[in-house]
Parts: structure tokens; sequence; C-alpha cells
């Protein structure tokens, strides 16, 4: 089980380590749609032939699909496919070397019910012509400014096809091409060790302007928008929390606020972010681990460690299929693994340790970003000793509507306390994601949004 890195995987690493942000040269920019994807993934498959070539053949709903349109659940392109195996606690030492620390630590946890079913890999879809010209404008623009808290380049794609640092990998896949708007009412099942469910709902929507479909624009300004009104449970119903995002933390830190129904008042939340608990979890995530990092990067230094070959949730259809009701996906301890998909795949692995003077609930984080999409799909997050507490990963569907990947069910473990928050399900919902609508504009969030909401 060979893991080769090429070149210029071990170039970027080298730069990260030593602090360097050099500029991708004219021969690394022109791999761009040759051996590389025109984001930026090697094109070629593994050699022992376990990984695909990347075929992108697919744009959109694929032959055969029967798709409704946006707002259905998703539909699998794959339904008929097997696992080619599935790795358990006895045979996980035969895998070790493509499991994650976090999933390693769930096979400790859970011997005796804890796998990973691994199907075949596919490479099927891409992205739209639209973004592989702003990818490969911002390869030779884009820049990092203000000590990595901004980013100057080109809206609508990929900022850094050819990241030199780990902190334009990050903002890769903190700001990839992503939905447009999205509206959404979902479930939250927070597991506890003994099995019990505690359950919230919420109604979401998010805008971000900078990926209209077609559109190319530049990073200034808000990037993002964001809404969400507390469904469930009954004690917390009616509570709103709305905010926006700039393209520059330095310049214009995130704005928030929260409406609450006991007292018919709108406030500001400053400092909204980081690890601070994320509403209507019940602290089991931080508010910068939703989508398993976003925010400003201030706070950690971050360094590409390589790229590796993983088992990753990939293809994540029936996860989401309203055939499946939470009674057959929530158990104790960790979600059923016969709803989850794996496939080896080749991620970038991101790590950010806890700057001098800086406070947070970890020391150190560690992400795993698929080099094809550029989506965060696990993380592994460290305690103040270094020791690791929370494993949690992200499962993404390529959504047709909208030619890009869409984040779904995120599961947060705490390896210590034996819980699980599953996060964002749909199954038992009438209708999944809105997505690229284009409904709503920046009036329907913030203060006065929020405010009218409670009325």
């Amino acid at each position: 089980m060979s893991k080769p890195i090429s070149a210029l995987i071990l170039g970027a690493a080298l730069l990260a380590a030593q602090g360097a942000h050099a500029r991708a040269t004219p021969d690394e920019i022109a791999r761009l749609g040759k051996d590389l994807t025109c984001v930026g993934a090697e094109k070629a498959g593994n050699a022992d032939g376990s990984i695909p070539p990347w075929s992108g053949k697919w744009l959109g709903v694929p032959p055969g699909v029967e798709f409704k349109g946006t707002g259905f659940h998703p539909v699998d392109p794959y339904p008929a496919e097997k696992p080619l195996y599935v790795i358990t606690a006895a045979n996980m030492a035969q895998y070790a070397q493509r499991l994650s620390a976090g999933q390693k630590a769930l096979f400790k946890r859970y011997p005796a019910t804890y796998k990973i079913a691994v199907y075949p890999s596919h490479r099927d879809f891409r992205f739209p012509e639209a973004v592989c010209k702003v990818a490969l404008e911002n390869a030779a623009g884009a820049e990092l400014v203000d000590n990595g808290e901004g980013v100057t380049g080109a809206s609508g794609g990929v900022l850094f096809p050819i990241p030199k640092s780990g902190l334009e990998l990050l903002w890769n896949a903190t700001m990839p091409y992503r939905a447009w708007t999205e509206e959404l009412v979902s479930d939250n099942a927070y597991v506890l060790a003994d099995g019990k469910v505690n359950w919230g709902r919420v109604r979401s929507r998010n805008l971000a302007p900078g990926v209209e479909p077609g559109r190319k624009g530049r990073t200034v300004g808000n990037s993002s928008y964001y809404l969400n009104e507390t469904l469930l449970p009954e004690r917390d119903k009616g509570e709103v929390n709305t905010g926006t995002e700039f393209w520059n933390f330095a310049k214009e830190p995130r704005q928030s606020w929260r409406y609450d129904p006991g007292t018919r008042r709108v406030r500001q939340s400053p400092g909204y972010g980081f690890d601070m608990p994320f509403p209507g979890t019940g602290g089991s995530i931080a508010v910068d681990e939703v989508r398993l990092f976003n925010g400003s990067p201030e706070r950690f230094n971050w360094k590409i460690v390589g790229k590796k070959e993983l088992y990753v949730p990939y293809n994540a259809y029936r996860l989401h299929s309203d055939k499946l009701k939470y009674a057959d996906l929530i158990r104790p301890g960790h979600l059923n693994p016969d709803a989850l998909r794996y496939e080896l795949h080749r991620v970038w692995v991101v790590e950010g340790t806890l700057k001098d003077g800086y406070r947070h609930l970890y020391s150190k984080r560690t992400l795993y970003v698929d080099e094809d999409t550029w989506f965060m799909l696990m993380a592994d997050n460290y305690d103040s000793r270094g020791e690791l507490w929370r494993t949690s990963v992200v499962n993404y569907f390529y959504a047709y509507e909208m030619n890009t990947w869409q984040a779904g069910v995120g599961l947060y473990h705490d390896l210590n306390a034996g819980t699980y928050l599953a996060f964002n399900l749909v199954n038992e919902q009438p209708g999944a994601y809105k997505l690229n609508q284009g409904k709503f504009t920046e009036r329907d969030f913030g203060p006065e949004a929020a405010r009218r909401m409670g009325l």
C-alpha cells in the first residue's frame, strides 16, 4: 500500500512548514486541465488501481437518474453497488495505513459494533467551466492578506488550486464552490452513551453571494449570510441566530445576532464563533467546527502535512434517503454503519496548532480535505493535553441541481463521553435541501430579519 507523494505536494508541505507564501509557478499553473484537474486534483489514479483516474464525465444529472428537482431527497447514481469489503476491529490492522486517527479510535472505543463498509471509488462528477476559469485566474493572482485572515482574488471558484501553505489550503476548504442559496428543515440527534436521544430541529437559510452560478466576483465585502430558527426542543422554540461573514476577518470580523423569544428582543452576539458552544447541540460541538471548520483561522498555526490515501465518506446518497427512518439510523455510540458509504480517495491533510497566547478547547486540529472537491470530509480534534478528544465527519453528495457538492449529515463523536451528535438529518422531513433557488437577499438576514420572524 505505497502512497507516493508528488514533488508538488512535497514542495507545498515544505513551504508551509517554513512559513513561505510563494506563488504557483507558470509551469505548475500550466498543469491545470492537463495532468491536474482544473481545480488542482491529480487526474491519475493510484498505484494499485484502487483509486480510479478522474473522469469528470458527469455535469448535473447522470444518465438514467430520475431526479425530480431541488427540495427532494437525493437520488443515488450507484444504487446497485455493494461493499468491496468491510473493515472491523478484528481486521483493521490490515487497513491501518489508510485509516485516520479518529477512525482507529472509534474502532477501539466500539470494537463490537463500529465498522467501515468500503465501496468502489468514483470520480465521475465535475465543476462547471465557469469554476475552472476562476480557478485558473486565481492560481496566478489570488493572495492571502493580513496574516492569512483575509484573501484577495476572484470569487465563484477555487482560490488556490495549487496551495503553497496551510492557510491557502484552509481557505480553499472553508470557501469552496458550494451552494449559492440553501434552505432546509433538519433534525439533530444528540445521542448519549446509554442510547438516549435528545432531539432538536432547525429551520436554516444560507446565502453565499460569491458563488452565484456563472458569476465571477471579487473577494470583497460579505462572503456569506446565515439564519437559523430553532423549532425543537420546545424550551428553545422560536430562538433565532443570524449573522454574516466577510472575506477579511481582520478588517471585518463575523457579525451575529440572537433573537430571544422570552424577552422578544434581538441582541448582538459579540465575538460569536471559535469555541463557543453551537446553539441547540447541548455543547457537543463548538461554533467553529460546524462543517468541521469555519470562520477566522487566527487562533491556530496551519501547515500542510501532505496528501494521503484514506477511507473517507463519499457519495453519501443513501444516508439522506427518505426510505430510511431515524430508528434505522440511530444507535448507541455511533450511527448505523450500514447506512454509510466510504470510498478510498486522496485527501490533503492540514494541521492547525493553537498559537501561544490564544485560547481554544482544542490544542490541535487535523482536517482531511478531498482533493477533487476541496471539501473537508473528516476532522480530528485534540484536547489541551494533546490527546484525541473528538472526531468528526461530514457526509457529502453531488447535488445535480447546482453542479457541485452539498454538505449533508455531520457526525460529531466525543470519544471520552461516548456521545455523538448526528447533525442535519433530513430522512423524516417531507423535503430535503432547497438549493440555488435564489430566493434570498441580504435583507433576509441580520437583526431586522430576526425581529420580523419573532413578531
